[in-house]
């Protein structure tokens, strides 16, 4: 069985560690009982990432996908949480685990700084449409494996001419 093991930093601050308690519900409702989700603070809050493995473990879970819950490629979800994950998992040689990239650029994060503004979006992009490089460079290799062009896979949009602010 597959999990899902949502990893942040952590914080001194209650809220914004619960805050990943609720999106692991979230995610968990969206999922149903078909995978398990579970979450985990790489430092200064519980549970941490060797607990979150081990309760992903123990709830039946073959295979762990960790998910560094972060917007960009940083030092944390491209190093010291791969790190943390494969200690964890070592614990459990029966199960398999792999690392996502974090949230890097997508669309559907675009779609959601406008929610949160109330502004409308003048336009909207097929998945093809917004998978191309989105920096000013065009180049697909300045934000790393966040580049939308690169996360997809393909090239299918890297044509679309869309120029900052519009």
């Amino acid at each position: 069985m597959k999990a899902i093991l949502l990893i942040d930093h952590g914080s001194k601050r209650a809220e914004a560690n619960e805050m990943l308690a609720c999106m692991a519900n979230l995610v968990q409702a969206m999922t149903g009982s078909a995978v398990i989700v579970e979450y985990a603070h790489m430092e200064l809050a519980g549970p941490d990432i060797a607990a979150g493995f081990a309760a992903s473990v123990a709830r039946g879970a073959t295979e762990v996908i960790a998910f560094p819950y972060m917007l960009s490629p940083g030092r944390h979800s491209t190093s010291d949480i791969p790190r943390l994950c494969a200690e964890a998992a070592a614990r459990f040689p029966g199960v398999t685990h792999r690392m996502t990239d974090a949230f890097g650029v997508h669309e559907k994060l675009g779609e959601l700084i406008l929610l949160r503004a109330g502004i409308e979006a003048s336009r909207t992009f097929t998945p093809d449409e917004a998978a191309c490089c989105w920096h000013p460079s065009r180049d697909g290799t300045a934000c790393g494996a966040a580049c939308r062009l690169r996360s997809s896979g393909s090239d299918a949009g890297s044509k679309l001419e869309v120029r900052a602010g519009g």
